[in-house]
C-alpha cells in the first residue's frame, strides 16, 4: 500500500501548505485508493448498505462514487485543510526501533497525537476534525434516508479506525518486508 505520508526522519522539516496539498492529492488519487473504493462499494452492495442506491451497475456506481468521495474528503480535511489552518503536520513519523509494545502503542497514539509545524506534539485536532468534517460532508451526497448524525459519526469512526490500522502498517511494514525478503533468500 502507498506510504506517501510516512517518514522515518523524526527531525523532518515541517511541510509547507503546498507540501500538505501535494500530500493530500498524491494520496487521494493513488490507484490503490481507487481499488479500495471499489472493494468497499462491492461490500456495501453485497450487504445492501444504503439501499436507496439500489442494485446493479447503477447502484454500484453510486456506492463507488460515495465511497471514493468519503476517501477524498477525509484526506482533504485531515491532510490539508485542518493541518494548514491549525499548523499541524499530517505525516506519520515512524519510530522504526524499540520494543514491539512501545512501537505498537506509539503507532496507535499517532491517530490522536501529532507533530506541530513548530516541532512540538499536540492533540491531533486535524485528524479528529477532519474525520468529522468528512463525515458531515457525506450527508450531502449519501441517500436522504441515510443522512444525519449517525452517518457523520459512523464515517468519522471508520476514518479514525482506518487511520489506526494504517498507523500500525506504517510502523511495521518495513520490518515485515525485511523478514519476508530474508525468508525468501533462505529458500
Amino acid at each position: 500500500y502507498p506510504q506517501f505520508s510516512v517518514t522515518s526522519r523524526l527531525n523532518a522539516p515541517p511541510l509547507t501548505p503546498g507540501g500538505k496539498f501535494h500530500l493530500f492529492a498524491k494520496s487521494a488519487f493513488d490507484p490503490f485508493e481507487l481499488v479500495l473504493a471499489g472493494l468497499q462499494a462491492g461490500s456495501d452492495q453485497a450487504e445492501d448498505e444504503f439501499p436507496a442506491y439500489g442494485q446493479g451497475a447503477k447502484g454500484f456506481g453510486e456506492r463507488y462514487a460515495a465511497d471514493f468521495g468519503d476517501t477524498v474528503s477525509a484526506g482533504f480535511f485531515s491532510n490539508y485543510f485542518w493541518p494548514v489552518l491549525l499548523r499541524e503536520d499530517p505525516r506519520y513519523f515512524r519510530l522504526g526501533e524499540g520494543t514491539f509494545k512501545h512501537r505498537f502503542v506509539y503507532s496507535l497514539e499517532q491517530e490522536f497525537v501529532c507533530r506541530t509545524d513548530k516541532g512540538g506534539r499536540f492533540f491531533n485536532l486535524s485528524n479528529v476534525l477532519g474525520a468529522f468534517s468528512a463525515g458531515a460532508l457525506s450527508n450531502s451526497y449519501h441517500p436522504q434516508a441515510d443522512r444525519g448524525v449517525a452517518l457523520t459519526a459512523r464515517g468519522a469512526s471508520y476514518a479514525l479506525f482506518y487511520g489506526s490500522v494504517v498507523g500500525l502498517l506504517s510502523e511495521f511494514a518495513v520490518d515485515i518486508s525485511k523478514k519476508m525478503h530474508k525468508h525468501g533468500k533462505e529458500n
